[in-house]
């Protein structure tokens, strides 16, 4: 199930991003007294009582304003708003109810998204709630008092959040046992001429134009009498111009689009090579525990010979270290080269995601390897590897009990995910590993 979305938006310097690192837990989005200093929309995971969801932060929305960048911000806000389930509309108690307040109101009003008006900037509730009761005026129902800086109110936003959110619907996803294979990638590396041939038809929008693809999109194959559920998204490309900040705004849709899939192909450009941003989108769904397969695209434009294959496999490793376990596929949308073998890799993706070891075996292949190469020790303290059972699927996910779990170094834990992937394989899924202490008796 993907988790639901919420879109944090107000006025330029209302504290949006304050409140966005407090519920996130953490200094993601810069925070500054002056306006506008957001320009990117940060999204980030949080939780309240059990229920996950995804946060975006946007800039702030001026509704009058000429300015480039102020005109791309409110562009934006409004991606985020159209994309969000839930949106936090945030004012400032200090500074009181602001013509441009009520114009972003109008706004979200006609978007018709499920809205909770948070007042913020409210240190003291008896000084503030004179104040508070004047955003009523806004006609977004009853407003909530918090102040993000301080941490204050934070409980009773979020439960009046988890309200807004969709009926849980894992139990319906569960029936539907298509494999869902979402393409990301760099704007105009061909993800939407690779579901156009798989498809046998011009079933998505095909366009040189970089970020033709504006959402992400469903569409069914069918393959050996089985089906699939290919979800194409809109591309991704750095920021290094305001001109294509619009295009840098487009990974939460995404993430989105990754949260519900099974399968993740990571599309590359033969003619470009592997690049830095290639490794952020594909981080995405590494971060995510999905099933990846790198599939290099317009293979056909290459001029090859006997080591060409070689090197590109050396670079997509070497920049995608951490996708060691990623198979690398070479394509070509334009002529159908080695597209129908993609369906093999999915299915053979999809039954390593869902594949249990049993403990039995599990535990032998560890003692196995603890014997082979002793565990780390720290003053005199060895680690000590007790037991290791799987307890879930999507992605594998491991438990081991040890002595002392700071003594186990990254290092070592790689050499025992590395063990096991070579007892049973595990290509195209990543491993999770949980570490837990367990006192000698």
């Amino acid at each position: 199930m993907s988790k639901p979305i919420v879109a944090v938006v107000g006025r330029p310097n209302v504290g949006k991003s304050t409140l966005f690192n407090a519920l996130a837990g953490e200094r993601i989005s810069i925070v500054k007294d002056t306006p506008g200093i957001t320009r990117d929309r940060i999204y980030a995971d949080a939780e309240w009582l059990g229920r996950g969801f995804t946060m975006i932060d946007t800039g702030g929305i001026e509704p009058d304003s000429g300015d480039v960048i102020l005109s791309r911000m409110r562009e934006q806000a409004q991606i985020a708003i159209d994309t969000a389930d839930v949106i936090l509309f945030m004012v400032d108690v200090r500074q009181g109810l602001q013509d441009a307040d009520s114009k972003v109101a109008d706004l979200l009003r006609r978007s018709q998204k499920k809205v909770i008006l948070v007042v913020n900037k409210v240190d003291d509730f008896e000084k503030f709630m004179a104040d508070v009761y004047e955003f009523y005026n806004l006609g977004m129902g009853d407003p909530v008092a918090i102040s993000s800086k301080n941490k204050l109110g934070l409980g009773e936003l979020l439960d009046e959040l988890i309200k807004y959110f969709p009926e849980d619907t894992s139990q319906e996803d569960e029936e539907d046992e298509r494999p869902k294979v979402a393409i990301v990638g760099k704007p105009n590396v061909g993800k939407s001429s690779i579901i156009n041939r798989l498809l046998g038809q011009e079933r998505l929008i095909v366009s040189d134009v970089a970020g033709t693809t504006r959402d992400a999109v469903d569409a069914v194959a069918v393959h050996d009498g089985k089906e699939y559920v290919f979800i194409d998204t809109a591309g991704l490309r750095r920021k290094n111009k305001i001109k294509e900040e619009l295009e840098h705004y487009m990974i939460l849709r995404t993430v989105s689009a990754v949260e519900r899939a099974d399968v993740v192909l990571v599309v590359i450009d033969a003619t470009e090579g592997i690049t830095e941003q290639d490794a952020k989108i594909a981080g995405i769904a590494h971060d995510r525990g999905k099933g990846i397969i790198i599939v290099v695209n317009k293979w056909d434009a290459i001029e090859k010979d006997d080591k060409t294959i070689y090197r590109f496999t050396e670079d997509v490793k070497d920049v995608l270290s951490f996708l060691s376990y990623a198979e690398v596929m070479y394509v070509s949308a334009k002529t159908g080269q080695r597209l129908s073998k993609l369906y093999d890799s999915i299915d053979a993706v999809v039954q390593n995601c869902s594949l249990r070891v049993a403990t039995g075996v599990l535990n032998e292949i560890i003692t196995e390897a603890v014997a082979m190469v002793q565990p780390p020790a720290d003053k005199g303290k060895r680690l000590r590897i007790y037991y290791t059972t799987q307890v879930s699927v999507k992605p594998p996910t491991f438990v081991i009990f040890v002595n002392d779990k700071k003594l186990m170094h990254f290092s070592y834990l790689r050499y025992l995910e590395n063990r096991i992937r070579d007892a049973f394989g595990f290509a195209g899924t990543s491993l999770k590993f949980i570490i837990r202490e367990r006192k000698e008796k």
